[in-house]
């Protein structure tokens, strides 16, 4: 596998085992530190989080949804020495059955800088560009209050 194929598994088995709910999969896809910055949805300002920190956080809701579908596309990696670009789009559907939708869809483009630790690509920054979301938008409280009744 070239080195381009290589930054895209990282990105594709970032997405794939958070579907799986994999999340040491998913923490084994970034670098030690991440700056994670979904300002473009959530209003909130960009962090730099350890892995563990990441996944706890997406533990409070994703696994409060029936099934979640991540999907990406158009992806475009520029490498220079050790260090990658990755930009591509990506939609995130989100399952869970409720009298006013069942269904809430993200979309947009994400940006990811990745940095090649030993033989392995790591991400070292995760941007989220928001465009648009379609669905029943409640249904990410409806999930966060799932997670908390177990």
């Amino acid at each position: 596998m070239n080195q381009t194929e290589r930054i895209k598994d990282t990105v594709t088995q970032l997405f794939v085992n958070t579907d799986n709910r994999n999340w040491n999969g998913v923490e084994a896809q970034f670098a030690s530190k991440v700056i994670l910055d979904y300002s473009s949805l959530s209003g909130n300002p960009a962090a730099a989080l350890k892995p563990k920190d990441i996944t706890g956080a997406w533990k409070t809701v994703l696994p409060g949804f029936t099934h979640t579908h991540h999907q990406i596309g158009n992806v475009l990696v520029d490498i220079t020495h050790n260090k990658a670009h990755v930009f591509c789009y990506g939609t995130a559907t989100h399952y869970l059955e409720d009298d006013n939708g069942n269904v809430r869809t993200v979309v947009g483009s994400y940006d990811f800088d990745l940095e090649k630790v030993n033989e392995d690509w790591k991400i070292t920054t995760m941007t989220f560009n928001f465009k648009y979301q379609d669905g029943n938008s409640s249904l990410a409280q409806k999930a966060i209050e799932h997670v908390k009744s177990k």
